[in-house]
């Protein structure tokens, strides 16, 4: 018998697949490579499934999506290693009034959350269940950016969660500086938001909506972007934020629990959620300083040095090797339930 297979397996539930491309499937790739060679690691959309029986420990990304998969696990194996890894969604909507997300949060042994404010979210009640297990990502090397522009990049679906009016309502008001740039990615999830993108390209020459992209390709718009803005109403812990941070662009964020448990009590770069104007004077406060840098007139405060210097000191928490570690103290946990 090979060691391999004699290791136990684990099931990740992913509510989305290779094709959505979305932060779930990231998630859900990503641990099992972390966990190779401390178990078997299957993903799968349902449960019960062809290879269900040899399942030691379950995995599930989301209470109220995986909520079938996870009552089945509960039903079949009601002692066996559960945890529900919670987003967004769940912890700022779903979990405050869906009957299934609550009995996943029940039913699980461990709650996994991706940022240090999540436990606050939980009934009081459940809170010693909850873990922060930060996501990780490779670091990038940090790029010269020119200075005779600024260019800002949202990336992600289009979508009400998003807050993508709130770029709109940006790049409309700052459509006359040719000096600001603004890229957005993502699909149009709801096409009303695509049309709405599509008129904004049409009144506001410095805005382009990309559409969706592979992730290496978001990756690298990333990493050559001045800053990332992230505007969203609900977050559970943004891949975009640490896939920033990691590759030495700041971010500007919408000042919810989500993002500040990212990136800190004390970071300069929140803006309050929907507001188009606090965006705005953030976006011109980074142009000045990048315009600054580039003569001998550099402001008292350079906005864009300090944003950076805060994310350098939490890329710390997006290392592999933590995100790692964690999974396999949680994992290690699940399978001593058995």
């Amino acid at each position: 018998m090979s060691r391999a297979s004699s290791m136990p397996q684990v099931v990740i539930i992913s509510p989305a697949l290779r094709s959505a491309n979305n932060g779930n499937w990231q998630t859900a790739c990503r641990w099992q490579r972390h966990l190779a060679g401390l178990c078997r690691v299957r993903i799968s959309k349902t449960w019960p499934d062809a290879q269900a029986a040899g399942d030691a420990a379950m995995i599930a990304l989301h209470a109220r999506r995986s909520a079938e998969a996870i009552a089945a696990w509960s039903a079949a194996h009601p002692q066996r290693g559960l945890a529900v890894v919670l987003t967004g969604t769940d912890l700022y909507h779903d979990i405050a009034s869906n009957a299934a997300a609550q009995r996943s949060l029940a039913q699980a042994q461990a709650l996994v959350v991706l940022q240090e404010l999540a436990p606050l979210a939980l009934p009081e009640p459940i809170r010693g269940k909850a873990r922060v297990i930060f996501q990780s990502t490779t670091a990038r090397q940090v790029l010269t950016r020119s200075t005779r522009y600024l260019r800002a990049l949202m990336v992600g679906h289009l979508r009400q969660e998003k807050s993508p009016q709130t770029l709109f309502g940006a790049a409309r008001r700052l459509a006359g500086r040719r000096d600001i740039l603004i890229d957005h990615i993502g699909e149009a999830l709801d096409p009303a938001l695509g049309d709405e993108a599509r008129a904004t390209m049409a009144t506001a020459p410095n805005y382009r909506w990309l559409g969706g992209l592979p992730h290496e390709a978001v990756r690298r718009r990333i990493q050559r972007a001045h800053l990332l803005i992230h505007a969203s109403r609900i977050e559970g812990g943004a891949h975009v934020i640490m896939e920033a941070v990691t590759s030495g662009t700041p971010v500007l964020a919408s000042a919810v629990d989500g993002n500040i448990g990212m990136l800190g009590a004390d970071y300069a770069g929140y803006f309050p959620c929907d507001d188009v104007e606090a965006l705005v004077a953030l976006l011109l406060r980074c142009r000045e300083a990048a315009a600054a840098a580039a003569g001998d007139d550099a402001p008292p405060e350079n906005l864009l040095q300090r944003l950076a210097a805060q994310c350098r000191q939490r890329a710390l928490l997006f290392a592999p090797a933590c995100e790692r570690a964690e999974l396999h103290r949680l994992v290690d946990d699940l399978l001593g339930a058995n």
